[in-house]
């Protein structure tokens, strides 16, 4: 499963995104719409961490890179990229 679609399902599943409103868009803000609030915030930086073997520093939680799922999905490839050529 691509890392997109491996995000977007742990978001529907431990949020319970209601997709009877339609799918979650990849640019949507994620806090923005309510889909999670801080604390989610947390519990999607536990989820991406285990499931892709990356570690996120405490200055790369922000926006730029959780805030939707086309940031977090490229923060995560990003990351495990700069990890394979360390």
């Amino acid at each position: 499963m691509q890392t997109r679609e491996t995000i977007r399902d742990f978001i529907v599943t431990a949020f319970r995104y209601d997709e009877r409103n339609g799918p979650l868009e990849e640019h949507e803000s994620l806090l923005a719409a309510g889909v999670i609030d801080s604390m989610g915030v947390l519990e999607l930086v536990t989820f991406v961490e285990d499931e892709f073997g990356i570690t996120v520093e405490p200055q790369e939680l922000l926006p730029d890179n959780l805030d939707n799922l086309n940031d977090l999905t490229a923060f995560v490839e990003r990351k495990q990229l700069h990890q394979k050529s360390a």
